[in-house]
Parts: C-alpha cells; sequence; structure tokens
C-alpha cells in the first residue's frame, strides 16, 4: 500500500511538472486587444458645416448622413451663362424646326397645285385629241369637205387666182388634220410622263418650278436644323457637367462609407470648414482584427496564414483566427490608423495581427473595440479542461 501511495504521488508530481511545462512553453500571447481600422471622414467642398446631435459610440450604417457642408456663396455664373447659351440654342432650334415645317408645308401645296394643273392638262389633251380624231375620220371618209375647204379659203388670201384647185384643198386639209392628230398624241403622252409641251418647249407649270427651288431650300434647312441640334446637345452637355460642378462646390451630404460607430468629431457644427478638412473620425465595424504582442521565440514560429485562438478576458467561449501580419517589433505606425494605439510594452516585443470571423457574426462582439484577451498558437495540456 505504501509503495501505491509513493507511485501515485510521483505521477501526480509529474502529471503537475508536465503541465506547468506544457502551459508555460506554449505559444501564448502577453495581451491581445480587439481593433479596428479607424475612417477619417473630410469635407469634400468649402462651406458651413452641419453635425447631427449623436452621441460617441452611437452606431451608424452605410450610406447614412452623418453631417453636411453647405457652401452659400458658390460662384454661378458660368453656370447661367450656359444657361442662357443653351436658351439661345433652343430658339434658333425652334426657328428652324418652323422654318423647314412651313418650307415643306408650301411644296406639298405646289405640289398639289402642280398634280391639279397635271390632271387638268392631260384631261384637255385628251379631248382635244378625241376632238381632232373625230374630223380626221370625217375627212377621211369624205364627210365635211365643203365646210373645210371654206376654212382653208378664209386661211389663204382673198384673191381668187391664188386659190389651189379643189383637190390640193381637200388633201390639205386631210393632212392638216392628221397633223393635229399627231402633235396632240406626242402632247398627250409628254403630259402623261410629266412635261407639258407649249409651241416646242418645256412648259413646266410654275407651281412645280417653285416646288424643286423648294427642295434645295428644305435641304439647307435640314443642315440648319442638325447643326442647331447639334449646338444645342453640346450647351446641354456642358451644362450638366457645369451643374455637377456647382453641386460639388455647393456641397450637401456626406454619408458614411462604412458601417460603423462614431469615433471622434474634430470640428464644432456650424463651422466654416474648407475642402479637405477632416470633420470626424468613424470605426470600421466590418474590419475588425486582434492586434497582440508575443515574444521572439514565438514569434519566429509563426507565418501568414496560420491557425490560432482567440479568448475575450472573462468569458470561456474561443474563436477560430488566422494570422494575417506579422509586422514584428516596434511597428508603432502601422497603428496610426487603428483605433486601439499599442502600449510602450507592446511595442518591446514581436506585433501580431489576427482575423478572428467569429467577432464579426457575433452581435455582441460585432464591435467590441477595446476588449481585451489572450490569443494561443498550440495546443495545451489543459486545452480539455477550458473547453
Amino acid at each position: 500500500m505504501k509503495i501505491f501511495r509513493i507511485i501515485i504521488g510521483l505521477a501526480a508530481i509529474v502529471f503537475a511538472l508536465w503541465v506547468i511545462v506544457g502551459e508555460q512553453m506554449s505559444g501564448a500571447s502577453a495581451d491581445a486587444v480587439v481593433n479596428a481600422p479607424v475612417v477619417t471622414i473630410r469635407a469634400g467642398t468649402a462651406g458651413d458645416l452641419t453635425l447631427p446631435d449623436r452621441e460617441f459610440g452611437a452606431r451608424v450604417e452605410a450610406g447614412e448622413t452623418i453631417a453636411q457642408v453647405i457652401d452659400p456663396r458658390v460662384d454661378r455664373i458660368r453656370l447661367d451663362d450656359l444657361a442662357m447659351e443653351l436658351d439661345f440654342a433652343r430658339a434658333e432650334t425652334a426657328r428652324t424646326e418652323a422654318d423647314l415645317a412651313a418650307t415643306r408645308a408650301l411644296r406639298e401645296a405646289l405640289l398639289d397645285r402642280t398634280e391639279t394643273f397635271r390632271s387638268a392638262r392631260i384631261e384637255e389633251l385628251e379631248t382635244r385629241l378625241d376632238h381632232a380624231r373625230s374630223r380626221l375620220d370625217l375627212l377621211e371618209n369624205g364627210a365635211g369637205t365643203d365646210a373645210t375647204r371654206q376654212r382653208l379659203r378664209d386661211a389663204v388670201d382673198d384673191t381668187p387666182d391664188r386659190l389651189p384647185a379643189e383637190p390640193i384643198l381637200d388633201a390639205l386639209a386631210l393632212d392638216h388634220a392628221r397633223e393635229r392628230v399627231a402633235v396632240l398624241e406626242i402632247a398627250l403622252r409628254a403630259a402623261q410622263d410629266g412635261v407639258f409641251l407649249g409651241d416646242g418647249y418645256n412648259d413646266s407649270p410654275n407651281a412645280e418650278q417653285r416646288a424643286t427651288e423648294l427642295d434645295s431650300q428644305i435641304a439647307q434647312l435640314e443642315n440648319s436644323l442638325a447643326e442647331a441640334q447639334a449646338r444645342q446637345t453640346a450647351y446641354a452637355n456642358r451644362l450638366s457637367r457645369a451643374q455637377v460642378q456647382v453641386n460639388q462646390q455647393g456641397g450637401g451630404d456626406i454619408t458614411a462609407p462604412v458601417n460603423g460607430r462614431y469615433w471622434e468629431v474634430l470640428q464644432a457644427d456650424g463651422v466654416n470648414v474648407q475642402r479637405g478638412d477632416p470633420i470626424l473620425r468613424l470605426l470600421d465595424c466590418d474590419h475588425v482584427i486582434v492586434t497582440l504582442s508575443v515574444t521572439e521565440r514565438i514569434y519566429n514560429t509563426l507565418t501568414v496564414g496560420d491557425t490560432a485562438e482567440f479568448r475575450l478576458a472573462g468569458s470561456a467561449q474561443v474563436f477560430d483566427a488566422t494570422v494575417a501580419r506579422l509586422a514584428g517589433s516596434g511597428a508603432a505606425t502601422i497603428y496610426e490608423h487603428l483605433a486601439v494605439a499599442p502600449s510602450q510594452r507592446h511595442l518591446e516585443r514581436y506585433d501580431v495581427t489576427l482575423l478572428v470571423p467569429g467577432l464579426a457574426t457575433d452581435p455582441d462582439l460585432a464591435c467590441a473595440i477595446g476588449r481585451t484577451g489572450r490569443a494561443f498558437f498550440d495546443r495545451r495540456p489543459l486545452d480539455w479542461l477550458r473547453g
């Protein structure tokens, strides 16, 4: 029994030594802090600053209005000049469109008159041709010879000794009738083709000639209209760009670029700020990290991408983590844009940054900036008990 007690005592001593050595030799951080980037919001233009009444640490959502800068003295002279030029261009376009519409209407009216003249002229030629053919038929059939002869006698000198003989008069009358039929047939075919013959020349109606002249005027007006529309479009584009510039210079709402919390107000409400002046700072709660320091021995065993564990102080919950950055000793500059600055003791050791996705998914810890804890990089003897 005594030997059994000695063996149990030795085993307990060995186990205690194993636990102590294992706990002390395991890779663990001296300190670890939940940290996050700080976003500085600056004025986009000069003007008077308006800040809503918010408490420090208040939650803000991306796109939410967090401030307003208005410049009541913005220069609008160039914008007004472009607006006037655009009005002039619109007036010129409207005038050209009206002239073009009036010219086209006049051309259509002239073409209608031309068509009316053409129809009436063709009807006239068809009537005259019908009568000419009727007279030719009568002459060819021997009818109406006396009347025809009398017209021929009236057409020549009244001196009896100069009158042609009766057979010659009949031949002349027949030839004259055939001539009239042939001439009228030619005139009718020409009229049907749109050419009006009169005494051997193209007797185009005045309305058609005027409509032809208007065709060239319409082409010129269409070119002028295209030019006026292009000028109007150019002025509209320049006015739009100038309006954007004036709006930017005139200021407006400033929205939060990230989901986060109010961290620091750098300007008072109602002051006049210049373009680029910092207004306030926000915590970027979408990119929470854990910053910590380790000894040189542990630091030299780590590489980016190694797995780790993180536990908040006063909590039994353990989060899986990944080594994201190894900054070494004296890494003060990398904390210039982080919420929590390192202590002097931290800078004397070796800086490590961890990504802990579980913090973002926990509603109570999503933006728990400043909470402390410890990080572990090796398995320890009492992990089963901690779990």
